[in-house]
């Protein structure tokens, strides 16, 4: 068990290099960084300076070349495929710029499907489907499949999903591009009662208008962290959480 003292995650000299033909191309160069449990962090850096690198290192959906990855106190940089993919489950939350759900299920099938992949109860599923969607305010769209929804609301059934199977933490990427300023303001104000509430978020954007909303600015240049300070936020405590929640220690 960790405590809510100690981080969530931490990164320790995570280099990852691509093989592209005869050449070598350094995407991370080094990245070493703890964030801790309620923590509201963007991480922000010009085109190609290996934010989306980073984010699926942070995702376990790729490795690191080196370096060490300790999600939840776990070291997950150099796992088997199937042992990263139940980390991964168990950890994370996903919310996508295009949503990425399956558009032949329904909101609360979408919502479910992370519980389905750790093996819940039907039963289980169904009741905390309709319980997320009701918290994101879709209780009166639970059997429309995305396409009668709108971009706010697909986003809303995303955001569900991230939160099924109780994640440690919450990754968004530029999970507001897709949106009008209306429903965007809107999704970004259910991140800011998701962090209240001692959710830990990591936002991966270009949009400078995220300093206001975070507590943590993570800025990149050519692989390597330029720039790590507070955000507008920042008079929140470090670590503030809702230790039952997590069933951390205090």
């Amino acid at each position: 068990m960790i405590s809510a003292d100690d981080p969530i995650i931490k990164l320790v000299d995570i280099r990852k290099s691509y093989q592209m033909g005869d050449m070598t191309q350094h995407v991370l160069q080094g990245v070493s960084l703890s964030i801790y449990p309620g923590e509201y962090v963007c991480i922000m850096g010009p085109s190609g300076c290996g934010k989306s690198t980073l984010l699926n290192v942070l995702g376990c959906l790729d490795q690191p070349t080196t370096g060490d990855y300790f999600i939840g106190g776990q070291n997950v940089a150099h796992l088997e495929d199937d042992d990263l993919s139940a980390a991964r489950n168990r950890n994370l939350g996903f919310i996508f710029q295009s949503y990425n759900l399956i558009q032949q299920l329904s909101v609360i099938e979408n919502i479910a499907v992370p519980m389905y992949y750790g093996g819940a109860k039907d039963s289980d599923m169904i009741e905390n489907g309709i319980r997320l969607a009701t918290q994101v305010g879709l209780e009166h769209r639970l059997y429309h499949k995305p396409n009668e929804l709108s971009g706010g609301q697909q986003q809303r059934v995303a955001i569900a999903r991230a939160l099924s199977n109780n994640p440690l933490v919450i990754l968004a990427d530029e999970a507001t591009g897709n949106l009008d300023s209306k429903s965007g303001k809107e999704i970004l104000d259910l991140f800011d009662d998701l962090n209240q509430q001692g959710k830990t978020l990591i936002f991966v954007t270009h949009d400078e208008r995220m300093v206001e909303r975070c507590t943590r600015i993570i800025r990149l240049r050519d692989g390597v962290i330029e720039e790590d300070q507070a955000g507008a936020k920042a008079d929140r405590l470090r670590g503030k959480v809702i230790g039952e929640h997590y069933g951390l220690a205090a």
